[in-house]
């Protein structure tokens, strides 16, 4: 039971990360996502989904969670290309995720999670604005340039140090909760395991029947 419990808890927060990602329409017609921009389960869910889901199963479901919610998400909801320029480069920088999960879960401890997702998300941010350094013209190939897009960004965007902060704060969060989620569920299992040794012996102490007398 705590096996499966630990596999199927990741899961199924899995599709509610991917439910979280669709988006409403307001009374003005304009989409409105379920979270704050930037402010996304994304990270921490990778992370964890990946450190503790077994083998395989850790390595394909995060991604493919993200891929297909992102391919969804640009046919019926953006109505743009379904693989626009960018993407691919996305999905490696969020693969960074998957693979300091696998890395940090050869020796598992929730100080591990906290640690690998927070890495994560500043090492997410540092490879996203440097790829966007380098595909952007609007950016000048310098040292200077470079800084610009870690720091400020372009002119008529937000800073992108703005997004690198709601994301390091939801990631923090969601990392919270989810760690919370599978301390919860592994005290659930060491009572199951504590009852189970009660009853083997309640059972072995039971008084075998008196024979009966003639």
């Amino acid at each position: 039971m705590g096996v499966e419990r630990k596999v199927l808890l990741p899961i199924i927060l899995m599709f509610v990360f991917a439910a979280s990602r669709w988006h409403t329409v307001d009374h003005e017609g304009n989409l409105e996502p379920l979270l704050p921009y930037n402010f996304s389960a994304a990270h921490a869910l990778l992370f964890c989904a990946a450190f503790w889901l077994p083998s395989w199963l850790g390595w394909v479901l995060p991604m493919l969670t993200i891929i297909v919610t992102d391919l969804l998400l640009n046919s019926f909801v953006y109505n743009v290309a379904l693989f626009p320029s960018g993407s691919i480069s996305i999905w490696m920088s969020l693969a960074i995720f998957v693979v300091l999960a696998k890395w940090l879960a050869k020796r598992r401890s929730y100080g591990r999670v906290f640690l690998g997702t927070l890495l994560g998300a500043l090492l997410f941010y540092l490879v996203s604005n440097t790829i966007s350094w380098i595909g952007n013209p609007a950016y000048v190939k310098s040292v200077a340039g470079w800084i610009q897009a870690l720091t400020v960004g372009l002119p008529g965007f937000p800073p992108t140090w703005v997004f690198g902060l709601k994301s390091l704060l939801g990631t923090g969060l969601f990392t919270g909760l989810f760690a919370g989620s599978m301390k919860v569920s592994e005290a659930m299992d060491a009572s199951e395991q504590e009852l189970e040794p009660e009853e083997d012996e309640e059972e072995s102490q039971s008084p075998e029947p008196t024979p009966e007398t003639v």
